[in-house]
Order: C-alpha cells, then sequence, then structure tokens
C-alpha cells in the first residue's frame, strides 16, 4: 500500500461530537453573559486549540475571560462526557480493517492531551494508534507541527502518510505538511470548504476511506 501511515483527526471525523462541542460552548457563553452564536458559526472553529476557537468566536474578549470561558467549556464537556459520544457508523470497522492490515495509525487532534486520555479511558480505543499528538503539545491546527511531530515519531515521510478529517483546518495542515489527505463531509466543515485544500478525494461516510485506500494498494501492484 502506498500510504503505510494514516493519520485520523478525532472529533467529527472518528467520534460523533460536534453537537456536543457546539452545545458546550454555547452554555459556555451563557455563562460568561457572551452573545450564544449559531450552531453552525460554532462548528466552524471545530479542529482549533481551545483558545483559539474561542478567540475566533469572540475577538475582543480579554486574555482572562478566554481563560474562565475555556475552563467553563472544559467543565460542561467533562459533565457531558459521563455518557461518551459515539464512534460513527462504520469508524470501528475501518480501524478494524485498517488494523488488520497493519497500516500504522495515528491521531492529530484539536483535543488536549488530557481530553483525548479521557475519552480513550472510557472507549478503550488507544490501543489503535501508535502514536498521537494533541493541541497542547504541538500548537493549534493549521500549523503543520502536529504531522511533523508525527511522521519523525513514527520515522516516516510525508509522502507516506494520508490525513483524515473534517475540518479545512485538517486539510489545510495536511497540505502545508506535503501530506495527501482526505477529507469527511459529515463532520464540522462543508464539502465547499473542504474542496479548497485540494483532497484526493472526499467522502460521505467513514467506510469511503477503504475503497480509496484499496484503489491506491492495486495501482501500486498495476491491477485494474
Amino acid at each position: 500500500m502506498r500510504y503505510k501511515l494514516v493519520i485520523f483527526d478525532w472529533d467529527g471525523t472518528l467520534m460523533d461530537s460536534t453537537g456536543r462541542i457546539v452545545s458546550c460552548m454555547q452554555t459556555a457563553a451563557m455563562d460568561m453573559d457572551l452573545p450564544v452564536l449559531p450552531g453552525l458559526a460554532v462548528q466552524q472553529i471545530i479542529g482549533l486549540g481551545l483558545p483559539e476557537a474561542i478567540q475566533t468566536l469572540y475577538p475582543h474578549i480579554s486574555s482572562a475571560q478566554v481563560v474562565a470561558m475555556r475552563d467553563r467549556y472544559v467543565e460542561h464537556f467533562i459533565a457531558a462526557e459521563v455518557t461518551p459520544s459515539a464512534l460513527f457508523a462504520g469508524a470501528q470497522h475501518v480501524l478494524d480493517t485498517l488494523n488488520a492490515a497493519a497500516v500504522t495509525m495515528a491521531v492529530a487532534t484539536g483535543k488536549s492531551r488530557r481530553g483525548l486520555e479521557r475519552v480513550w479511558a472510557s472507549t478503550n480505543l488507544e490501543r489503535y494508534f501508535a502514536y498521537s499528538r494533541c493541541t497542547d503539545e504541538s500548537g493549534s491546527k493549521p500549523d503543520p507541527r502536529m504531522l511533523h511531530d508525527i511522521l519523525e515519531r513514527l520515522k516516516m515521510r510525508p509522502e507516506d502518510a494520508l490525513m483524515v478529517g473534517d475540518t479545512s483546518f485538517d486539510l489545510e495542515m495536511a497540505q502545508r505538511a506535503g501530506i495527501d489527505r482526505v477529507g469527511v463531509t459529515y463532520g464540522a466543515h462543508a464539502r465547499s470548504v473542504l474542496e479548497k485544500f485540494a483532497p484526493l478525494a472526499l467522502c460521505d461516510d467513514i467506510t469511503d476511506l477503504l475503497p480509496i485506500l484499496h484503489s491506491e494498494l492495486n495501482a501500486e501492484k498495476g491491477v485494474a
């Protein structure tokens, strides 16, 4: 297979958590007496680090207010996680299939390390991934440092990897790192937004990734 490494975003790509993120951000805004923005507006910041997301939504608030709103958001999100968000239908099958094919997998997420570890503790999904990087370790997307760190740790080249994500931040990050990318259209950002970053493909379902990878394998072998 051409791609030795598949790097997944988390929220909105593997895990169906977009609605929960939006709701918790809106509730945190209410706590702070800030305007409660429409869900579609909040969706546009999913994928950024939390401070960067809040600053984007509310550019005129102070640094202290950003910290306070971050804390309120985290409190609401942790409370909501008593019932873990579900994986998207088909995501488990994709992970199992790639794992069985000995494809190395990694995660590049806008979540904090603590947030990702909480999810993994409740889902036992960490076992699929050789490495992961979070926004509080490598900077916020679309800065490509997260991907550089993954490639360095796993001793891979950019051309060995494929990035899969649901936001423009994921695809721009991959583009800047020289990594091929696939967008998924069921997450936070619209197809028209994802198309701007020259994805190899756009998937309406996570399982659509498998025939894409299969076609790459056949092309490598010269099979029609």
